[in-house]
């Protein structure tokens, strides 16, 4: 056998066990993600809440317990999280949001709020429907750009 066939077995059994381990290590996670949504399910509360500002904000700027910040793993500290600043009751409260029902929350209006903790889930219109923000038409060259 010639080197080059040597490499190329080689390089395809690296892959094959970088398949595996990557497969099994996909379903820990899997299996993980289901339990949080297990238990975020079971301590959720509906709450009535008026919406103040909303931003996407680093962990640390976004106001959030410093408990929150020394749980995130370090990897994620400088990346961005939709966080909603609302009054709930007599208390105004700094909450993180679904990346999902981000776009969905109207500013300076009321919403009843499905709540886990400090974390929003759900998000319905106290007084109707909740407006969907229009998706803007895109140029002719922004059509071609990677969106993020």
């Amino acid at each position: 056998m010639s080197k080059l066939t040597i490499v190329l077995l080689v390089i395809l059994i690296v892959l094959i066990i970088a398949c595996v381990v990557l497969y099994f290590l996909g379903k820990r996670a899997e299996k993980k993600q289901a339990e949080q949504q297990e238990q975020m399910d079971a301590i959720k509360q509906t709450v009535t809440m008026l919406i103040i500002d909303k931003g996407k904000l680093r962990l640390k700027d976004a106001g959030l317990p410093s408990v929150v910040v020394e749980n995130t793993p370090k990897y994620l500290r400088p990346s961005k999280v939709p966080v909603v600043k609302a009054k709930v009751g007599p208390k105004i409260m700094t909450l993180m949001c679904d990346a999902q029902i981000y776009p969905l929350i109207p500013v300076k209006k009321e919403v009843k709020a499905t709540v886990s903790g400090i974390y929003i889930t759900g998000v319905k219109g106290l007084r109707g429907p909740l407006e969907v923000p229009e998706k803007k038409k895109k140029g002719f060259f922004a059509r071609f750009k990677k969106e993020k």
